[in-house]
């Protein structure tokens, strides 16, 4: 593992001190680590925000466009009808 910068490396007991400063320097841009025992344990890193998520466009489910009209607009055939409607269960033992 590469040395930490001195200067970047604090110990749990002095980030506790001052963690609202070490939360500017970091904001600022700096990589600030945190060290147990002298050993680098952790890291505080500026926050990049998501972006943005895209605005919705209305009609982005192009699957439906390419469903016949049949589809939706045939009347259901008798028999399919009647399962629908629970009146052919005793046919299935239901």
């Amino acid at each position: 593992m590469a040395e930490a910068d001195p200067q970047k490396t604090f110990n749990v007991h002095d980030a506790k001190t001052n963690l609202s400063k070490l939360m500017d320097r970091a904001h600022a841009g700096e990589e600030i680590v945190l060290a147990k025992a002298g050993v680098p344990y952790a890291k505080i890193v500026p926050f990049d925000p998501p972006a943005p998520k895209p605005r919705r466009k209305p009609g982005g489910w192009p699957q439906l466009r390419d469903i016949p009209d049949s589809v939706w607009l045939d009347p259901m055939p008798e028999d399919e009808l009647e399962l629908w409607e629970g009146k052919r269960l005793e046919k299935y033992g239901l």
